[in-house]
């Protein structure tokens, strides 16, 4: 099916009218006094007022300071967070624990066979590598086998799973042009027993040169990846393959060795002018080189719900690829950006902040859309 994106026209009021309404109006209206306004109730003024109250609970000397109203009250409230119920905030706070009980109740199945992901999008920062590792985090959380194959020269992966990747470590280099074992290079996250990572290294630059004379090119990580699962004890229930933001040859072993595609894509109109192309690609993979492969999931990030060309986006999107589009939004999120620079996830740097749990959403979803349950 061809995608071709739409081009969007976000209305943009004109307030010259408007203003010009707004000061005639002014000039008709009579003058008025003002009444000023009552204090507003917050959390934190409440808080004070009763820090307050105990420590100056002794020290009233006249009938005027046992009964005035302790700072931060009004005189109809009883409570200082009377109200605090409807605000914004609370309905957020709300909402939230809401999610994170839900997640917490429920039990996610296990593929009864290894779900081999490649997470591509040849455009830069759509949030490949952060779906990657986070979505890996937040299965081996609950309770799967997980390994991240980091084939961008770069390492972020390697990074934000605290995995060392200096230019002397064996890592997926030495895979793929010199045929280490991947046993010999696969390494174990801190952050959990059963997160694993197979390393990059800026050696990864160059192989793609390499890759071009030798012989089965285009097989040389699914050889390994193959060789690598089948001599396992324990299996791995998911391989996530983070690829570099082009089509070479590094992303055309990603999807040889996968037989899944996840294609992150930020909810803003330039991320879709290339999945055509993408997608292209996949098809041409699909019929001469892997005939397992498939796009089994499309996951939007960055998604920002202010603003009406991300809902345009994620609504196209949706139109084109209804089985396809994860319900869960990604959202714009600072604690997702914090965590790389702590060596962690954002599920272990932050599990109940609202990125952390989007992604433990999406990797329910991907759990339960996923292969058969495997007999328990």
């Amino acid at each position: 099916m061809q995608f071709r994106p739409k081009m969007f026209h976000v209305k943009h009021h004109d307030t010259t009218e408007n203003k010009e309404a707004v000061t005639a109006e002014e000039e008709r209206a009579p003058e008025q006094d003002v009444e000023s306004p009552e204090p507003e109730v917050t959390e934190a003024s409440g808080v004070i007022a009763e820090e307050t109250e105990q420590r100056g609970s002794g020290d009233a000397t006249d009938d005027t300071a046992s009964t005035a109203p302790a700072p931060g009250k009004s005189a109809r409230s009883g409570s200082p967070l009377a109200g605090f119920s409807d605000t914004p905030l609370a309905r957020e706070l709300s909402e939230i624990t809401r999610r994170r009980r839900a997640i917490e109740a429920e039990d996610l199945p296990v593929p009864s066979k290894t779900r081999v992901f490649t997470i591509a999008n040849q455009k830069g920062g759509v949030g490949k590598t952060t779906t990657t590792v986070n979505l890996a985090a937040a299965l081996a959380k609950s309770g799967a086998r997980v390994l991240v194959i980091d084939l961008d020269p770069q390492g972020n992966a390697s990074t934000a799973l605290g995995i060392e990747h200096r230019s002397e470590t064996a890592s997926v280099y030495d895979v793929m042009i010199n045929d280490v074992p991947m046993a010999d290079v696969v390494q174990k996250s801190p952050e959990s027993d059963l997160l694993f990572c197979i390393p990059a290294t800026i050696h990864l630059a160059g192989a793609e040169i390499e890759l071009v004379s030798m012989v089965a090119r285009e097989q040389r990580l699914r050889s390994a990846l193959d060789a690598f699962l089948a001599e396992r004890d324990e299996p791995f229930h998911y391989v996530f393959i983070d690829c570099p933001p082009s089509l070479g040859l590094l992303t055309i072993n990603a999807f040889v060795a996968a037989r899944e595609v996840l294609i992150p894509i930020q909810c803003e109109y330039y991320a879709l002018e290339g999945l055509s192309q993408l997608l292209n690609n996949i098809k041409l993979i699909e019929r001469h080189l892997n005939p397992e492969l498939n796009v089994s999931t499309i996951l939007l990030t960055m998604y920002d719900s202010r603003t009406n060309l991300a809902n345009q986006v994620a609504e196209d999107v949706r139109q084109h690829f209804p089985d396809q589009v994860l319900d869960t939004l990604i959202p714009r999120s600072v604690r997702i950006s914090e965590a790389p620079s702590f060596g962690l996830s954002v599920i272990g740097y932050d599990a109940n902040s609202p990125g952390s749990l989007s992604y433990l959403e999406a990797a329910a979803e991907i759990a339960r859309r996923g292969a058969p349950i495997a007999q328990q």
